[in-house]
């Protein structure tokens, strides 16, 4: 049977493929996968990878030795450094499926499978010594007592009670999503409290009994639902006895479903979140029509609302609060009601921002767990980076890095002995590869208890800031260096941006520097890439994105060799640090190093230069497994004297002199610092969605199709919008003002038919905020859709008989010429009559590469489990050549022979197809 296979070019135009799911999930099971073979002179797919079905339906399949954990971050299949797309985890949890349609891999040889930028197939490469990193792993120093604790329980005894409503249907998705909750509220509260709505992120669904867990939806017959919306019940009792309605919501319909949607299933989570907001709101308005879980509770004060999302619910409630302010595009969103609540803040539990499309004017905080196993690369740390001068940068929005702390253990029911269903430690470890910071045992690693006691202490920090407007809180998430000591032992770590910070030096703006280099944070090229990739570790602000390069986004790269060679970066525009109390920077420095000093100094307008102050900074406890590169805040005070030595309205350059002999250091940003909570007043945006349009290639002439972009709200905007190449792989982009009703953005796409069969084509287009704008769906583009069938395929002998020591040869041929690589299978038949060729008269290399089987002990080719023939057509070429290489031996024998056929997806032979023969002669 002939199928056509995707081998050939590049990638970018694969980022988003038609038929490959955004996430870890659960596909319908697949008749067994086989390796592809190679013949002894062609290179084939390395061990544990095969290729499955036939044209759209073609699939790129990998299988794990063992169950892959169904997680929050993307599997995601690579061929080098090029990102291929996000496959279908199928039920076993082993196996994954790409779809191949538009797919062409530069190397069959070099496929790997990441999460998280982290290899799942292999070892890692080896990191090297170049990251400057110390060997030895220090805790950060306690910091003082913060005058106020939101982790102490407050003053109410809690009721808990669920509800259970009817399903609702989601755009996208075939079946329904539960209504599902647990409600934990106050007892004996008056008036109306503010509620705090919690969403688990994307775990396993289903298990039995037996400890079988899936990650199916619905359940099959015997299996329960996993109840990961009731691992939160500590933090709703906290919250609760402070004074907060509570509710946990259930997800698990989205979970076993996400993998049709190319955002993971964000748009379905806000969807989903307001789906209950709406409820809420109802049962606020009219009390007895509540169910009795709801009726237990005082009234919800719909007007104060706080989210709280872990892992892709923290993507889920970051779009919910989007899409209240900025409403999504009808046909996409699950729910179209009016908006009848008010979103205060978010809390983003170790989220995946796989849009990177961050709310600007809705405060957040995000807890970064150091030892995440999950969501590794910690790319929630764009809730932060991404907001900067997106809008006016009122809201506060807050990193808190958790030193020692995994990502599942913030809910009890991915904790194991807490769990009623399987659950596991995310951060995989064993005795061969223990790692020095998050190996169970190790001085910073975080037991369960005390981890899931410092998330809830945080996220009542969070509420106390947000909902309460308690400025005391502040310092405990603002990068003021104060803990809260409900959390300890956990060492907490904070910065922000946004509040009441004012003149921002940014790298990623028009800037001058000089003494140190400017780096990218995203880009394949280790000379301009911030990080090396050679750097043991990752660092959170560099997380890619989807693309291998974006313009952008950039930090300030310092490296010396002595003290005193100063740094010095110059906006184009002067900053003035008028009325601040402070100079605030946010600097990384290697994981493990100590003690990294900088003097801080400003230049004005006029020439006069005064150093203000100089900061220490110490890096986190880091391995090569671990995103430790992240930056600590800093600051250096602003004070009467420097205003009488500078006109601090015109500041045109800040200067940083390292005073340590030898070191590195980036710096992020720094900003106009005073305390204080800023009021925040949501800005009126225009809001980018962008659609998929699928044509027809037609058979010949050439036509031009529009990507669908959609713009909506009020107000104007700049977005930067990335378009992919599918034949070269080569990404533009391009800035781009928008304005609802005045434009939309226009996105020309050429097609050009012909009458060959070949693949299905995408052109792909993403986009990303960069002023006043926010963006929704951030991924679309046209597919082409292939109009043309495969050619018919004959089969003849070239060396059908010959004498052992020479090959078997047949010429597979294709009635036409295909503009895409087309593969065969065959499945070897016994033979009926005569001696069958065995596993010791044909080349014992051919036969590992093809079969992985040893000529010992010697058996019929047809008795080999799951071996196949496989034979390729390059696309533009009508044939090509099916070899079996015999070997000569010295026993006289009679004739053997090896009969074959085409076969189906499964690796059954495929009724009707013509039986092949061949004979082997003894040479003697």
């Amino acid at each position: 049977m002939m199928r056509a296979r995707r081998i050939g070019v590049t990638a970018l135009a694969v980022l988003a493929i038609v038929g490959a799911s955004p996430g870890w999930a659960q596909a319908q099971p697949a008749s067994e996968t086989r390796q592809l073979a190679q013949s002894a002179d062609s290179e084939g797919l390395p061990p544990d990878w095969s290729v499955t079905g036939e044209g759209s339906a073609r699939k790129l399949v990998w299988r794990s030795d063992e169950r892959v954990p169904m997680g929050d971050a993307r599997v995601e299949f690579y061929a080098g450094d090029r990102l291929l797309g996000h496959p279908a985890q199928a039920k076993d949890g082993r196996t994954f499926r790409l779809g191949l349609d538009g797919v062409r891999l530069d190397s069959v040889q070099d496929l790997q499978v990441r999460a998280a930028g982290r290899r799942l197939d292999g070892p890692e490469a080896d990191s090297g010594s170049s990251s400057g990193a110390r060997s030895g792993v220090t805790l950060p120093q306690r910091l003082p007592a913060n005058q106020v604790d939101p982790g102490k329980p407050g003053t109410y005894r809690t009721v808990t009670g669920e509800y259970d409503l009817a399903p609702v249907r989601l755009p996208g998705f075939a079946e329904p999503v539960e209504m599902r909750a647990v409600v934990v509220a106050p007892k004996g509260a008056e008036g109306r409290r503010p509620l705090a709505l919690f969403l688990h992120g994307r775990h396993f669904t289903c298990y039995t009994p037996q400890g079988d867990i899936t990650g199916d939806w619905p359940c099959a017959a015997g299996g329960k639902p996993v109840p990961s919306h009731r691992g939160y019940l500590r933090d709703q009792r906290l919250l609760a006895s402070q004074g907060y309605v509570t509710v946990s919501i259930s997800a698990n319909g989205i979970n076993g479903q996400d993998w049709q949607a190319d955002d993971g299933g964000a748009q379905a989570r806000s969807s989903l979140v307001r789906q209950h907001l709406a409820r809420w709101a109802d049962w606020s308005a009219h009390p007895g029509t509540a169910p009795a879980a709801v009726r237990q509770a005082p009234r919800a004060d719909l007007s104060r609302v706080l989210l709280v999302g872990h892992s892709r619910g923290g993507e889920g409630v970051n779009r919910a609060a989007m899409d209240s302010l900025y409403p999504a595009p009808a046909d996409q969103d699950g729910y179209r009601g009016p908006v009848r609540w008010h979103i205060r803040g978010t809390v983003l539990i170790g989220p995946t921002i796989f849009g990177q499309n961050p709310v600007p004017d809705v405060p957040s905080m995000t807890i970064l767990p150091g030892c995440d196993g999950d969501v590794s690369d910690l790319q929630g740390e764009v809730y932060v980076d991404g907001t900067r001068r997106v809008s006016n940068g009122a809201a506060l929005h807050s990193a808190v890095y958790v030193v020692g702390a995994n990502h599942n253990f913030f809910n009890s029911e991915w904790t194991p002995g807490q769990a009623v269903a399987p659950a596991d430690d995310d951060f995989w470890d064993d005795e061969e590869q223990r790692d020095p910071v998050c190996s169970p045992g190790t001085r910073t690693r975080l037991t369960a208890d005390q981890q899931h006691k410092a998330g809830a202490t945080y996220i009542a920090a969070a509420a106390r800031l947000f909902v309460a407007g308690d400025d005391r809180v502040r310092p405990l998430l603002d990068g003021s260096e104060r803990r809260a000591p409900s959390a300890d032992p956990a060492r907490v770590l904070t910065h922000a941006v946004g509040a009441r910070r004012g003149a921002g030096f940014l790298p990623d703006g028009k800037v001058t520097v000089s003494g140190a280099k400017l780096c990218s944070a995203v880009d394949p090229s280790s000379a301009k890439a911030c990080l090396s990739s050679e750097t043991a570790g990752g660092s959170p602000h560099f997380a890619q994105w989807e693309t291998d390069r974006e313009p952008g986004r950039r930090a300030v790269a310092l490296r010396w060799s002595a003290a005193g060679s100063a740094t010095r970066v110059s906006p184009d525009r002067s900053l003035s640090l008028s009325g601040s109390k402070a100079l605030a920077l946010r600097v990384i420095v290697p994981p493990n190093t100590t003690g990294t000093q900088l003097d801080v100094s400003v230049t004005d307008a006029a020439g006069r230069h005064r150093t203000l102050g100089r900061v220490k900074v110490d890096g986190l406890p880091g391995s090569d497994r671990t995103s430790s590169y992240w930056a600590r805040e800093v600051r250096v005070p602003v004070g009467a004297d420097d205003a009488a030595a500078l006109d601090l309205k015109h500041i045109k350059s800040l200067e940083l002199t390292p005073r340590t002999r030898s070191g590195r250091a980036w710096l992020m940003d720094a900003w106009a610092w005073q305390p204080g909570t800023a009021q925040v007043r949501e800005a009126q945006l225009p809001r980018v969605d962008i659609g998929r349009l699928k044509v027809k290639e037609g058979d010949s002439g050439v036509r031009t199709y529009q990507v669908p972009v959609r713009v909506s709200g009020q107000g104007s905007g700049q977005v930067r919008l990335f378009v992919s190449d599918p034949v070269t792989g080569k990404v533009t982009d391009r800035l781009v003002a928008v304005r609802p009703g005045a434009q939309t953005i226009d996105v020309p796409v050429k097609v050009e038919g012909n009458p060959r069969y070949g693949y299905d084509t995408g052109h792909y287009v993403f986009v990303k905020a960069v002023r006043t704008a926010v963006v929704g769906a951030h991924l679309g583009g046209v597919t082409v859709e292939n109009d043309d069938p495969m050619p018919t395929v004959s089969v003849t002998p070239v060396a059908g008989r010959v004498t052992e020591g020479r090959p078997l040869k047949w010429r597979v041929s294709l009635s036409a010429v295909a503009d895409a690589e087309i593969s065969g299978t065959y499945v070897l038949l016994p033979v009926t009559e005569g001696r069958e060729l065995s596993t010791k008269d044909v080349d014992p290399r051919w036969l590992e590469e093809t079969a992985g089987a040893s000529p010992d002990p010697e058996r019929p080719l047809s008795k080999l489990d799951g071996f196949l023939l496989w034979v390729n057509v390059e696309a533009g070429k009508k044939s090509a050549e099916l070899q079996i290489p015999t070997v000569k031996d010295q026993v006289a024998e009679q004739s053997e022979s090896v009969r074959f056929q085409a076969a189906d997806d499964s690796g059954a032979p495929l009724p009707g197809a013509p039986v092949i023969t061949g004979t082997v002669l003894d040479a003697s």
